[in-house]
């Protein structure tokens, strides 16, 4: 089977593989998780189901299910009992939905490092979520938390021309990144609509393969200007921008050799995002480093 994955570490894990809004009630849909087929179905009462292979083979293959952000995730080994937590998503003022599913050709850990670079934001997002001359990635700290199995970054701080839907005029937008998953990430940003809290967005990576993926993008925001379909516009103009790039990197899958590629100051978070990859000896969708 074409890109079957062998990684153990990979295998035991939570992947996603639709959203749970955008499945018809009681109706299979099929899918595809690291080479090999799935699918799954979304019941009335909002429980889920996941099997190998296609609509008609539930019965020979059941998966582990669960549902969970929006979203139906699977797994082909022996998951942990829960996801990692976002209590945000759980409280009631905020909005949480699907702003985005997108194909890439890259894979999954690239867009991980994309997802947490601030460097490209004015040459990438221009006049949105950067600009020049403001192109300085201000120092910022990481740590990998052995406690908590993740990458956290904080203090990071850049100035935005349009920092979402709700912005008005450019600001200074703090940033927390989180990467408690291999193939997710959650991001804390400034909120426009109350600046002493933040919106939530995930970026949850369901591997298609070693180099495709296809990306969820998990909003759970205070925004109460703008209606679900232009946050959605916003988002996917942002994630349009992001995936040509993407699918020009070479290698597609990331190097964890310290020395495949030169890091700059602005790269700490991806440098230890790679270092923690390497630790947990994840194969799949990486050029692991020489032993």
């Amino acid at each position: 089977m074409q890109d079957q994955c062998h990684d153990p570490v990979i295998l035991n894990l939570w992947h996603p593989v639709g959203a749970l809004a955008e499945a018809p009630r009681g109706r299979p849909v099929e899918s595809v998780l690291m080479g090999g087929r799935v699918s799954y179905v979304v019941e009335g009462e909002g429980a889920v189901r996941v099997w190998r292979g296609g609509p008609g083979e539930a019965a020979a293959a059941p998966l582990p299910a669960l549902a969970a952000y929006g979203y139906v995730w699977t797994s082909y080994g022996t998951p942990p009992p829960a996801l990692f937590p976002i209590p945000e998503y759980d409280e009631p003022d905020r909005r949480c939905f699907n702003a985005v599913t997108m194909g890439v050709n890259v894979s999954a850990p690239r867009a991980i490092e994309n997802f947490l670079d601030m460097g490209h934001f004015p040459y990438v997002h221009t006049d949105i979520l950067g600009a020049e001359p403001h192109t300085e990635v201000k120092d910022y700290d990481v740590e990998v938390s052995g406690e908590r199995d993740e990458v956290l970054a904080t203090r990071c701080r850049f100035f935005q021309p349009m920092a979402a839907a709700a912005s008005h005029g450019g600001a200074e937008v703090n940033y927390v990144y989180r990467v408690p998953h291999p193939f997710c990430a959650v991001l804390y940003k400034s909120s426009a609509a109350d600046p002493a809290r933040f919106d939530v967005i995930g970026l949850f990576l369901q591997p298609v393969g070693e180099e495709r993926v296809r990306a969820h993008m998990m909003l759970c925001i205070l925004d109460d200007e703008n209606d679900d379909k232009a946050i959605r516009a916003f988002q996917q103009t942002i994630f349009g921008q992001d995936k040509p790039i993407l699918e020009n990197q070479i290698p597609k899958r990331l190097p964890l050799d310290p020395r495949a590629e030169t890091p700059i100051r602005a790269d700490r978070s991806a440098v230890a995002y790679r270092r923690w990859l390497s630790a947990k000896g994840v194969t799949y969708g990486t050029l692991p480093a020489a032993r």
